[in-house]
């Protein structure tokens, strides 16, 4: 419970942020959602070194895991429909490094490769803390996972699962940035200042359903198939990696006279 502590206060930043026209107003223009987010992801960072979580080594393989999906990101901003490599690495890091591992993961790719491809905007903040949480949905399903040095099929398809189903959330949750002020206003799947909860949710329903179900399948699809053809020898090699990283301080007992 103590290690899903740190990353569950920090999400809670992420949800105000998302559940704000489903409370009856809209985000206020003034809000700092940069620096919340950015607060939130060092935030994580400093406790996480802090705690003696992450290490040099632990830094680096973040910070090559943003480098690759940067570069994903750069050369292939999006695939057929929705579907983007760079939920793969996010996935295998999380599920076997745990929670807040895969939430630095995913967050600090979106940031980074937002900084290299100059797509800096008011969706950045959103978009770190959504591709954060799919860490952390895998990080909670690595709980389950078999503590052998080789990853089996149980693994990968509990993988592939959470794939499938955060590709939809990761969806959902990045359309409500464009619901509110696109199709503001809009009588039958718009929204409006001082809208209650259940016709908020009765219109988003409507409007994810009408524009991104079909976008957001082929993001799920993609994500199954990425974890089904590669995951197996990536959640190895990680798991090979952590075992490296992982070590334990045992006193040395003197001998006697």
């Amino acid at each position: 419970m103590s290690r899903v502590l740190p990353v569950g206060l920090v999400s809670l930043v992420g949800v105000l942020l998302f559940l704000w026209p489903f409370l009856g107003s809209g985000l206020p223009a003034n809000t700092p959602a940069w620096t919340l987010a950015l607060a939130c992801v060092g935030g994580l960072f400093l406790v996480e070194a802090g705690t003696r979580q992450l290490d040099s080594r632990a830094v680096a393989l973040l910070a090559a895991i943003a480098a690759i999906d940067t570069a994903l990101r750069l050369a292939l901003i999006e695939g057929i429909g929705g579907f983007s490599p760079i939920f793969f690495l996010v996935l295998c890091a999380g599920y076997v490094f745990g929670t807040s591992f895969g939430f630095l993961a995913g967050a600090l790719s979106m940031l980074v490769s937002a900084l290299a491809g100059g797509g800096m905007g008011p969706w950045v903040p959103y978009q770190i803390f959504a591709v954060g949480w799919v860490g952390v949905a895998a990080g909670l399903a690595g709980h389950w996972r078999r503590q052998a040095a080789t990853p089996g099929w149980r693994d990968v398809l509990l993988l592939a699962g959470v794939g499938a189903v955060m590709g939809y959330v990761v969806g959902a949750l990045l359309d409500i940035t464009d619901w509110v002020p696109v199709y503001r206003g809009n009588p039958s799947l718009g929204w409006l200042p001082g809208m209650d909860a259940p016709t908020a949710l009765l219109h988003f329903a409507r409007f994810y359903l009408l524009t991104s179900l079909a976008y957001d399948t082929f993001r799920a699809a993609g994500n199954v198939l990425m974890v089904l053809a590669l995951g197996a020898p990536v959640l190895g090699a990680l798991g090979r990696l952590r075992a490296r990283l992982t070590f334990e301080v045992v006193a040395r007992l003197e001998a006697g006279p």
